[in-house]
């Protein structure tokens, strides 16, 4: 499993997500509604001149490489970033707090769930990334004060992801309980949890290693822009 693990955009089109992906042999992406997450075969010439035409009218796509990027041309580094991948094969979950409003979220609280990634920026999010695996929230008075579900998934793991929490309902432990939720559906599932965080997150850090979450590998997260052809 560890190869799944060392290239994960590309194991989640290929196995679990394949329904969802657009692409081939060499390049596949989630469409555009879900989100901007690729991933290529191998880090080739003929892998990125497959990945341009998904890219779409923006040109915008999110990989995840193992090494600092190295593109070819008429393609451009937006934005990049060290990425820390941690697995919890040990998971350390805790239960439910009483009186904490949470419940499983809905095709209907999409927009909710976007204008919280919007105010909160855990990555990308869209209408359709609930899409991708169960999403828990707390809600209360009408509002969606923090989230967390699941995004990569492929044989053996599934990934923790969109984990947020509105400033004004932070330091109340609710990522914590959220994210303890998601895993404890993996864990049903037979799968290991793992996630992916920027490395200089460290207050973040301390919360996923007190789940069981410890690091793995590092990536190079890197947003990038294909040219549009002249004319």
């Amino acid at each position: 499993m560890g190869a799944h693990l060392d290239n994960p955009i590309w194991a989640a089109l290929t196995t679990d997500h394949a329904h969802l992906a657009l692409g081939g042999d060499r390049a596949r992406r989630y469409p555009a509604e879900i989100g901007p997450l690729s991933g290529i075969s191998a880090e080739t010439a003929a892998s990125y001149d497959a990945l341009r035409p998904l890219a779409g009218p923006g040109g915008l796509v999110g990989l995840f490489l193992r090494e600092a990027p190295q593109l070819p041309e008429r393609w451009t580094l937006v934005r990049g970033g060290a990425l820390d991948q941690m697995v919890a094969e040990r998971p350390e979950l805790v239960g439910a707090e009483p009186g904490v409003p949470m419940r499983r979220l809905t095709a209907a609280d999409a927009p909710a769930m976007v204008e919280l990634a919007e105010l909160t920026n855990p990555g990308p999010f869209r209408l359709r990334t609930i899409e991708l695996g169960a999403f828990f929230g707390i809600v209360d008075g009408g509002r969606l004060l923090a989230m967390a579900g699941q995004r990569l998934r492929f044989p053996g793991f599934v990934e923790v992801s969109g984990v947020c929490t509105r400033p004004d309902a932070r330091g109340r432990g609710y990522a914590r309980l959220l994210m303890s939720r998601v895993m404890e559906e993996i864990v049903r599932e037979g799968r290991t949890p793992f996630l992916h965080t920027y490395a200089h997150n460290e207050a973040a850090i301390r919360v996923y290693r007190s789940l069981g979450f410890v690091p793995r590998r590092s990536f190079e997260l890197a947003v990038v822009q294909a040219e549009r052809p002249a004319g």
